[in-house]
């Protein structure tokens, strides 16, 4: 019984240590998400994107959500800062992607692209907000594109 107690007492500071790492490890790796809904109707149109701008922190992460069905959530190329990768969900699926370079991220959906559904991520600082606003968009999507963008 005695070993018992001298050996628990002679693990437990490493045991303590070993938790605390993995807790602070967590912690300091673990991003805030954010959820972003693809409509068929939105709160100012059809087919939309809410909310259209999010605004957050380099390592966090956006969940579009596929509300109603039809929709996916694709990066625009035009509308990356540099060092971003691009994402691409398919129809009717969820999508998550962790974004870690600071800038201004363009989306779209696929089907209703030229219908406007477009929105804006911004992480961290828009630090390629003049670029962006630079890009050619077609249709309705250029025309909400730079309302959103002159939003920022």
């Amino acid at each position: 019984m005695r070993a018992y107690f001298t050996l628990g007492r002679s693990f437990a500071p490493t045991v303590l240590v070993l938790a605390s790492s993995i807790a602070c490890s967590s912690l300091s790796s673990a991003g805030e998400t954010v959820e972003i809904k693809m409509l068929n109707k939105g709160a100012d149109r059809y087919m939309a994107f809410e909310p259209e701008v999010v605004r957050i922190k380099p390592g966090d992460t956006v969940k579009f959500v596929a509300t109603d069905k039809g929709h996916n959530a694709v990066a625009i190329k035009e509308l990356l800062p540099p060092g971003a990768e691009a994402f691409r969900g398919k129809i009717n699926e969820e999508l998550t992607v962790t974004l870690s370079a600071p800038g201004v991220y363009g989306f779209r959906c696929d089907p209703h692209y030229t219908l406007g559904m477009v929105g804006v991520i911004v992480v961290g600082e828009p630090t390629n907000l003049d670029a962006a606003k630079q890009a050619k968009l077609p249709g309705k999507a250029g025309e909400v594109m730079t309302k959103l963008l002159g939003s920022l």
